[in-house]
Formats: C-alpha cells, structure tokens, sequence
C-alpha cells in the first residue's frame, strides 16, 4: 500500500511593534535579563485591563492583503482557554470564528514547478512566555520568562495542501519573505521570531480523487510538529514523520493524534502530549476587548502602503533588466539586495548584467563567508558603480577591481580614494610598450621558443611585463603588444 502525505503549516510570527500586543511593555524582549519587561497585564495579574496594539493590528491586515486573503470588516478577539506554565491567565487572548483575514493563498515554486497553497486565516494573539528547561543541584527544573509574554504573535494557517517537506520548506520561506518585505518582523526563526508547526499525517493514495476539483479525503488523523526554528530542522522532522507514520500504518494500525516535538541531537520526533480539538479550548469572545469594525476606505489606504512583493519584482526584473530567472529570483529573495542592484544599475548606466555578476558572484560571496546581510556592511550602490565604471575605462583591471572591492567594504573608501591610495592605476600603452621591449631584450631564449612553435613562453613572458608593472599592466593589452612586437 503506498501513501502520500498530507501537510498543512501552522506558522507564527511576532510583530515587530515596541510594545506588546495588550499593554505598554517593551516587546524587544530577546537577549534582555528574564522577567524585566513585564507588567499586572502580561503576567496576567487579577485585575489588569487589556488594550489593544492598534500597530499590531495594522500589521496584521497588511500581511493578509498580501496574502491575497479576504479581510474582514469586523472581528473581534477571543479567549482560547488551556493552562500551561506559560499561560499566567489560564488564557490566551486570540481569534475563533472571526478573525482579521481568512481564504488567503501563497504561490509557491519547486523544483521549477508552481504549485498554489490555500490559506485557511491568518488572526492575530498574543505570545506565550518561554520555558526553559535546565538542571540545578541535579534536579530538572523548569525556568519561566515572562519577557516574551504577550508579544503580537501573528497565526497563519494554511491548508493540507502540500504533499512534502520540500513543498512545506518552500511555503514557509516565501512567507518569511513577504514577512520581512512588509518590514512587519524579522521572522528570525534562530530568535524565535518565527516558528514552524507543521501538521503531519498520511492517506492511501487509492484515496486521492482523479476528478478535477472534487476534494482529497482527509486522513481521520494528523499529528502536529510544534515550535519548530529552522527550515532545516521542519524539513527533517516532516520527512521522519512521514517515515514513521508509514511504518505504524504498515502494521494495520492508525498513528495517535498528539502533538511531538523535534529532537535536534537523536535527528527525531518525540510525543509530547494528546492533540487539542478546538472544542477543547472552550473560547468565547474576550470581554474586555470590544469588537472592531473597519471600512473599505480604512483597506485600501493599507492597500496603497503595501510595497512591491517578491513575485511582482522578479518579474519586472525579468522584463526591465533582461537577465535570467534564477538571477532574478536569487536577487529577489532580499528585499535589501534587490534595492541595492537596482540603485547600482541607475548609478552605473551600464550594462544591468555587469551588476548581476558583481552581486551575486563578489558580494553574495562575503556575504556568505561572514554571515552577514547587505545592510550589515559599509557598501553604497555608487561606490559600487563607481568601481564598475573604472573597470569599463581600463583604470584598473577586473583582478584589481576585487581587490579594492574587498578593501572598500572594509575600510569604507571610494574606489577612486584607494586606487590612488594604492597607486593601482593601470600603466598607459605607452609605458607598456617599453616594457615589453624591455622584457623582450632581456629574455632572449623565451622569444627563441616562441619562434619555434612553444606557445607556453608567451605566457612567460606576459608575466615578466607584469611583474615589472607591479600588477598595474592590461593583461590583454600586454598579450597584444608582445604578440605584435614577436611578429614583427
């Protein structure tokens, strides 16, 4: 019997406001001493009166526009009811049945395939405190932060559309890009700012419809992997679920609803507890937040603010630069570095694919070997056009021309600063023409062996020129004057 697998992904998102979703406590929490940003409203004191982040809000609705979601001109929010160490009320503040958005869908690409994933809603609520689990004086102990504690924590949910890791890897990357086009989070998943949950389950493919558009049956299961950091990891652990599942369906008998987490060090899933229905959670509607109704105008003002996405701009890459796909897609991925190749192209006014290499080759190269992004180094898009356009004028050669660009990201000069700085300009035809006769005169033998056929003693004498010029000749250039002078 073979099985195909059924995969949906919850993702969270933190919101990138100052202050929490439903008091005035700072929301940059990571990296800050445990339990200095609270409040008697986070910590969810007798008492202590929500209000809501209209920020938070704003943030939430972009990101369903972009989402292609349906907005929704009322809504409201929710106690979703469970008590965990986490959860000082015994409660969290999230939505049910009306949330900010809902019926959204991602494009995404695979293995140079489309494929389009539906998207349930995406609603707004609050974070959890963070749980630390340790061992002090020999006994495992669980420390609590509040810090985090009421965070604006954006829930998008897709549906059990995508059929492997590699779909589900590729669904939560693009949302991470939309995410951080928005400039609404970081989504840096090694922070927690980001957070995968993906819902594993399995069905017999005699199961899967052959007509067009009538659904798939779902399996009567589903297992959810939870808080899951890394791309790397969510793909691992759905591909070892979907190895499990297989072998407990093999033996005639159905995988357990639960949820299990990921264990990085044994590369495996671990159970963690029964899985939730949503009649469990007991909501109803949060009492000290009153309901909120917006209006068409108040949508397409949001509308207007929401910059060009990734797929809109690799388009009209693909048509205003004409260069290929992958380059398009590869420049496309950062929002920073699109801007950045773009406003090297109109300082520069050559050629776009001049730009294309020097980006995706020289600097994606450091940017890789040091970790960084394009907004963590000192590089202006001039600068760089600078340094193209010396090239272009045979001042320096392209060899030169990364070595200074390596030395300008470092040091923060202008091109024409360290060519003359350090005497890089490239010696005029002239001056190489006495050199070569220079070098000619004093090598007899290798003109000698050129003369008779031996190739390699052009090459020879090229070398000679240009360590007589100190790096500074044309290579081309000398290889002409040689080669003219040795016919000659």
């Amino acid at each position: 019997m073979n099985y195909q697998p059924v995969i949906g992904l919850e993702v969270h998102i933190e919101l990138s406001t100052k202050s929490k979703m439903f008091c005035s406590c700072s929301a940059d929490y990571f990296g800050t001493k445990p339990n200095t940003h609270t409040c008697p409203v986070c910590l969810g004191l007798p008492g202590a009166m929500p209000k809501a982040n209209k920020l938070a809000i704003e943030f939430a609705q972009k990101l369903a526009l972009a989402l292609n979601c349906q907005v929704q001109l009322g809504s409201k929010f929710d106690r979703k009811n469970y008590f965990y160490p986490d959860l000082p009320k015994g409660f969290q503040i999230s939505q049910y049945d009306l949330p900010f958005s809902k019926k959204g869908f991602l494009i995404i690409r695979v293995n140079g395939s489309t494929k389009k994933i539906s998207i349930t809603r995406a609603h707004l609520e609050e974070d959890t405190a963070k749980l630390s689990h340790a061992t002090i004086n020999g006994k495992r102990v669980t420390l609590i932060d509040f810090n985090r504690s009421g965070v604006p924590l954006m829930e998008v949910v897709s549906e059990p559309e995508m059929s492997s890791a590699a779909e589900a890897k590729a669904y939560a990357q693009k949302l991470q890009q939309i995410v951080r086009y928005l400039e609404i989070s970081d989504a840096d998943m090694e922070k927690g700012s980001m957070r995968i949950e993906p819902n594993v389950s399995l069905r017999d493919v005699s199961q899967v419809s052959k007509v067009p558009r009538v659904p798939h049956a779902l399996p009567n299961y589903k297992v959810e992997l939870k808080n899951i950091n890394s791309f790397r990891f969510a793909e691992k652990a759905i591909n070892y679920e979907i190895e499990r599942q297989t072998q407990v369906l093999k033996s005639g008998k159905i995988p357990h609803q639960e949820t299990r987490g990921w264990d990085e060090k044994n590369n495996r899933t671990v159970s963690q507890r029964t899985k939730e229905l949503a009649h469990d959670y007991r909501y109803f509607p949060e009492p000290d937040l009153p309901p909120f109704n917006c209006d068409q105008v108040y949508f397409s003002k949001l509308q207007s603010q929401i910059p060009e996405l990734p797929d809109q701009k690799r388009e009209r890459f693909l048509i205003s630069y004409q260069i290929l796909e992958s380059e398009a897609t590869l420049l496309c991925q950062d929002k920073y570095m699109a801007n950045f190749f773009e406003e090297t192209v109109k300082a520069y006014k050559g050629s776009p694919k001049k730009v294309v290499n020097w980006i995706t080759g020289e600097l994606l190269r450091r940017l890789n070997q040091t970790g960084q992004g394009i907004g963590d180094i000192n590089l202006l898009p001039a600068q760089l056009a600078e340094l193209l356009y010396f090239v272009d004028q045979n001042r320096i050669t392209n060899a030169t021309a990364k070595e200074i660009f390596e030395k300008m990201i470092q040091s923060t000069k202008s091109a024409s600063e360290l060519i003359s700085e350090l005497d890089l300009v490239l010696m005029s035809q002239k001056e190489l023409e006495k050199l070569t006769e220079t070098v000619i005169k004093n090598n007899q033998k290798a003109v000698a062996d050129f003369k008779n056929d031996k190739k390699e003693s052009l090459d020879f004498l090229i070398g000679q020129v240009q360590r007589l010029s100190k790096g500074k000749a044309d290579p081309a250039l000398v290889r002409q004057l040689l080669l003219d002078k040795l016919k000659s």
